[in-house]
């Protein structure tokens, strides 16, 4: 028995050796997979070419998701109640960063967690909203890319005015729950004086609200419609596109997706080539560097995009100054 013990003890020493050893190259031969979260405040199907366009940034820079990367998707739908939750949850998940692209979700994330890197990847006043102490230095958890958006609200005006010379009362689409609406009204609205414009507050905060923003609409006899950079005008595209086509307003939508949708015209920056050159942001990230560090980007692509059915539909002719200088006509 005493010589059975002694041959049993080195043979069990030898095999947590041996498994002590393959667990240890096992743990070698795997490297920890990073984990993002995205978390957007429309729903998956309103922006799945810009989310393809970052995962295309991702590729690009050699990150194939579920093989070196792994992706964790929430999407508020437009309720904007639900985005607190959605935060807590991908921080609760411990993920290394999280990309997102528009202030209630940024603020969210940054409530959530002080020091979780977010990436946004198109904003507005980022500065103004205290999310970054300066474009060159960002300062905190946050960076990414910027929209210009006081510069683009005021471009749209101006083409909208081209377009249609003799209108003169405006009615403009704004969510005053985002806290960057004032101070893209404030934008829009000096833009207005220059052009000796009326605006017109149509204020929607959520779905419900569309039925009696388009009746004020009327009664205020708005001559054309532009609608402020949000999530909430993003999802309900095609019930502002009918109305105005229907009531024969030119519309001009901050969004090119808009247009396809029948929306008369659009301008603003690529939002597709955002989301891809935000995949940078997260490579240099999960390679160690700071958010504080990396200066947040301006746009350098832009789009004017017009449909001349609707403008048919509506009973207008695209002045041919205006039509020359489109990037894209749909016929």
């Amino acid at each position: 028995m005493c010589a059975m013990k002694k041959t049993v003890v080195p043979s069990v020493l030898v095999l947590v050796l041996l498994l002590a050893v393959a667990i240890k190259a096992e743990a070698q031969q795997s490297p920890k997979v990073p984990r993002i979260g995205i978390l957007e405040p429309s729903t998956s199907a309103s922006i799945s070419a810009r989310i393809e366009a970052f995962r295309q940034g991702l590729r690009e820079l050699g990150y194939v998701e579920g093989k070196n990367i792994t992706i964790e998707y929430r999407y508020a739908d437009g309720k904007s109640e639900r985005i607190p939750d959605l935060a807590a949850e991908l921080v609760n998940l411990k993920v290394d960063l999280i990309v997102t692209s528009q202030t209630p979700t940024v603020l969210a994330i940054k409530k959530a967690s002080s020091t979780i890197p977010i990436v946004f990847f198109f904003l507005s006043f980022p500065v103004e909203n205290g999310i970054v102490n300066s474009f060159a230095r960002p300062g905190g958890s946050a960076t990414g890319l910027t929209t210009l958006s006081e510069e683009l609200n005021g471009k749209r005006l101006e083409l909208l005015k081209e377009t249609s010379p003799t209108i003169a009362r405006v009615g403009v689409f704004s969510n005053p729950a985002n806290p960057t609406q004032p101070l893209e009204w404030k934008g829009i609205q000096a833009a207005a004086v220059a052009l000796r414009l009326k605006l017109q507050s149509l204020n929607v905060r959520s779905g419900a609200d569309f039925d009696v923003a388009f009746e004020a609409a009327l009664k205020q006899r708005a001559q054309a419609l532009i609608n402020l950079p949000e999530a909430i005008f993003t999802m309900n595209l095609k019930r502002i596109t009918e109305f105005a086509t229907k009531n024969k307003l030119p519309a001009m939508c901050s969004n090119p997706q808009a247009v396809d949708g029948g929306c008369l015209m659009s301008y603003g920056a690529n939002q597709p080539d955002l989301y891809r050159r935000g995949a940078t942001y997260v490579d240099k990230i999960l390679k160690g560097a700071k958010p504080a560090d990396l200066p947040v980007e301006q746009p350098t692509k832009f789009e004017f995009v017009i449909n001349l059915k609707t403008a048919k539909q509506i009973g207008l002719t695209i002045p041919p100054n205006v039509l020359a200088r489109a990037d894209k006509v749909i016929k």
